[in-house]
């Protein structure tokens, strides 16, 4: 069993940054890829970034590519969402997943999610 637990978001001004983290409890942490999602309201979830177990893989999705970087530390069991260059668009809540392979971009393929942390882009 793994419990995941996100935390960094708040409101920011266009073109800022935000670090979100998502520290993992429970066993494996390491051999497993986390992904990232986000959902605004009214608006289907949508996959943003994954980065594999070792760290040494990661993408992004279309919408976010260029401006937000996945990172992991391992050692704490943790994985961070850099989000630079923010619009209003990206409002959302983010939540972090964790899934068993590497490279899959649908929700249902996630096995554990945190809470979520809300993010808010606006002056």
């Amino acid at each position: 069993q793994v419990q995941l637990a996100e935390s960094g978001g708040g409101l920011v001004q266009p073109g800022g940054s935000l670090r979100l983290s998502c520290v993992a409890s429970g066993s494996g942490f390491e051999i497993n890829a986390m992904g990232w999602f986000r959902q605004a309201p009214g608006k289907e979830r949508e996959f943003v970034g994954a980065i594999s177990g070792s760290g040494k893989n990661a993408y992004d999705g279309d919408s976010v590519k260029g401006r937000f970087t996945i990172l992991r530390d391992n050692a704490k069991d943790t994985v961070y969402l850099q989000m630079n260059s923010l619009k209003p668009e990206d409002t959302a809540v983010y939540s972090c997943a964790l899934d068993r392979f590497y490279g899959r971009i649908r929700e249902l393929e996630y096995d554990y999610w945190g809470q979520g942390t809300q993010v808010t882009v606006s002056t």
